[in-house]
């Protein structure tokens, strides 16, 4: 059956393209173009979304490349896409109607058409603010409990402490228990955040020395887990101070994405020799591959934001026209935590 939409939709809505590709310059806005398009209508199956929230991420800046990825890439003359929030405004479906908030893949734009399969019920009552349902908790959650189950008094590092994934990885392993959480960022004012605000004992700084040195200061009696974000030099100063039977949970590579110049980074060596002797089992997360996670998260982050113990470290920009803005502010490292643009 289809839902007619609200009589106070607009004609038009706007949509950020990408203008053209990006090589090894930083990012920036003249990358993007905003344009003014048609308001699409839903077909069968289908629901209009208007988005409300949406998230810009690393990642984002790596599909702007000619470099091969496991995964889409974004097309010049194309809109982008990622992770947004909105309400149904039309509906042409059997599932949601007008009024339901939902979770769905095409940001970057001010409405979406949307396939009732790729649009995720939201409860209103679940979080606190409908921002909240873009953190990307439910990522640090499931790495750190699931993939390397965190146990009481373990060690654990979190490379790119400030970031979405970090910036809740602090507070969530010394959730579950961790004796000592250490960070890594680009800062020494992060620093300070990290050890003031977000859960962490002590922090390593890019360009303050060697990775591995400062980290076997911070963690003299080695590391039991590392959630990396990174990769690079970071991984491998992770793997030379791993304990016996250290548990690693990959979930970015930060340093390819975003490496020097802009580029990509090189592949990662490490040494075969530790990974055995001590016993080290590295694997990798993805979130894709947990669908009963994004429940589970949503209810201990409610939990946890209601009662004061957790908290959504979060940069917050105003119109589709700043996306473009809050992606070159995000690969500059200018923001604590995940970085969002309200429509």
């Amino acid at each position: 059956m289809t839902v007619p939409a609200a009589p106070d939709l607009p004609a038009v809505h706007r949509e950020v393209r990408l203008a053209r590709r990006v090589g090894d310059e930083q990012v920036t806005e003249r990358h993007f173009e905003v344009v003014e398009v048609p308001l699409p209508e839903p077909g069968p199956g289908q629901v209009l979304v208007r988005t409300r929230y949406m998230a810009v991420t690393a990642a984002m800046r790596t599909r702007m490349t000619e470099v091969r990825l496991p995964m889409p890439s974004f097309e010049p003359g194309r809109p982008l896409w990622g992770s947004a929030v909105g309400e149904v405004v039309a509906a042409a479906g059997d599932t949601l109607v007008p009024g339901d908030l939902v979770h769905h893949p095409y940001g970057w734009r001010e409405f979406a058409v949307v396939d009732e399969k790729h649009a995720r019920r939201l409860d209103p009552d679940a979080l606190p603010s409908l921002a909240a349902h873009l953190s990307q908790g439910a990522t640090a959650w499931g790495a750190l409990s699931r993939t390397a189950g965190v146990r009481p008094g373990d060690t654990v590092f979190v490379s790119g402490a400030a970031g979405g994934v970090g910036s809740l990885a602090g507070q969530l392993a010394r959730r579950l228990g961790a004796g000592r959480v250490i960070g890594s960022t680009g800062s020494e004012a992060k620093a300070a955040r990290l050890r003031a605000e977000l859960g962490y004992d002590a922090a390593v700084v890019r360009g303050a020395g060697p990775i591995e040195e400062q980290l076997r200061r911070a963690a003299p009696d080695g590391i039991d887990v590392l959630l990396d974000t990174v990769g690079g030099e970071q991984l491998r100063a992770a793997l030379a101070v791993a304990r016996p039977e250290a548990r690693f949970a990959l979930v970015g590579a930060l340093s390819s994405q975003l490496g020097a110049g802009g580029g990509v980074a090189g592949p990662v060596e490490l040494d075969s020799a530790l990974i055995i002797t001590r016993r080290v089992t590295l694997r990798g997360f993805g979130l894709y591959a947990h669908p009963d996670l994004p429940e589970e998260w949503t209810a201990e982050f409610g939990r946890g934001l209601r009662d004061g113990s957790l908290v959504f470290p979060h940069a917050l920009l105003t119109g589709v026209e700043q996306a473009p803005r809050a992606l070159c502010e995000l690969t500059r490292g200018r923001h604590v935590g995940a970085v969002l643009v309200e429509l």
